[in-house]
C-alpha cells in the first residue's frame, strides 16, 4: 500500500522508548503554532512510499525496539498505517503514534479505519502542540497538555493510563 510521507528517521531515541524508526506522515490539518515539523503540513508535499519498503527498512535494523508514526497527522492516512502496524507487530516490535487529535476526538469520528489503527497502537501521544505550554523537560511530548497514553491498558480496562506524567 502507498503512504504519503515527509520522511523516515532510522535511529530515533526521542520519538518513544528505545531505538525507533520514525515515519513522518505528510499532511496535517492542525497547523499548530510552533510545530516542530511544519514541512509536514501540506497534503501535497512529501512523497509516496510503499508500506512493504518501510517494513523492509524496519526488518533491516535489528536494534529497533519499535516504530513511531509521527507527522503530519498519521490519522489522516489510517488505512496504510493499519497494515504497516500489523506487519511491524508481527516482527515483535511496538508501535507509538503521535496525533494532534485527542483520543476522544479520534473515537468520536466513528471511522472504522481510525478505530482499527487505534487497536494497533501501543502508545498514543495525543493532543495538539500548544506553544504556550511548551516544556522541554517532558518525556516524548512538547507541551504539557499532550498525554502519553498506554493504549494496551486502555483496551484492557477502558480507562486511560497515562505514562510519563511529569
Amino acid at each position: 500500500m502507498k503512504l504519503r510521507i515527509a520522511g523516515i528517521v532510522d535511529d530515533s531515541v526521542v520519538d518513544g522508548e528505545g531505538m525507533r524508526l520514525t515515519v513522518f506522515t505528510q499532511g496535517c490539518p492542525h497547523h499548530c503554532t510552533g510545530c516542530h515539523n511544519p514541512n509536514t503540513h501540506s497534503f501535497d508535499g512529501g512523497h509516496d512510499a510503499d508500506t512493504d519498503d518501510i517494513l523492509a527498512q524496519v526488518k533491516a535494523n535489528p536494534l529497533l525496539s519499535g516504530v513511531t508514526f509521527s507527522g503530519g497527522e498519521p490519522f489522516m492516512q489510517p488505512s496504510p498505517l493499519i497494515k504497516l502496524a500489523r506487519d511491524i507487530h508481527a516482527q515483535g516490535l511496538d508501535i507509538w503514534s503521535y496525533s494532534g487529535f485527542t483520543l476522544d476526538e479520534l473515537l468520536a469520528k466513528h471511522n472504522p479505519a481510525i478505530d482499527a489503527l487505534l487497536q494497533e497502537i501501543d502508545v498514543l501521544v495525543d493532543g495538539r502542540y500548544e506553544d504556550s505550554k511548551r516544556d522541554l523537560t517532558l518525556c516524548f511530548r512538547g507541551s504539557s497538555n499532550q498525554r502519553v497514553i498506554d493504549m494496551n491498558a486502555w483496551r484492557r480496562t477502558g480507562h486511560i493510563k497515562l505514562l510519563y506524567t511529569e
